[in-house]
């Protein structure tokens, strides 16, 4: 299955941590699972426009959680940090928040 910029990029991260980190043009982004660096580049490039200078991914496990006496665990997910370079536009997605 070929994925689109629009499939990779799946939400963007919105925390007290990921907002401190945009006054470095660093930005949070939950992305599929499957792909790479390379992938997650040229989608943020396409989708936002901007330049990307670094990106680094970490695979997240889902915390296990319990409603009554059924167990169960929250899905996997793969978050990337992505930092701009510093002649590029910041991403205009987030400003409002």
């Amino acid at each position: 299955m070929k994925l689109t910029s629009h499939d990779i990029i799946r939400r963007p991260v919105v925390t007290e941590k990921s907002m401190a980190d945009m006054a470095d043009k660093k930005y949070t982004f939950i992305v599929d699972k499957n792909a790479n660096k390379y992938q997650i580049k040229a989608a943020v490039e396409e989708v936002f426009g901007v330049k990307v200078l670094e990106i680094k991914t970490a695979n997240i496990m889902g915390k296990p959680k319990r409603v009554g006496v059924h167990f169960g665990k929250r899905p996997d997910y793969k978050k990337a940090i992505v930092t701009l370079t510093e002649d590029s536009k910041s991403i205009e997605f987030f400003e409002g928040m």
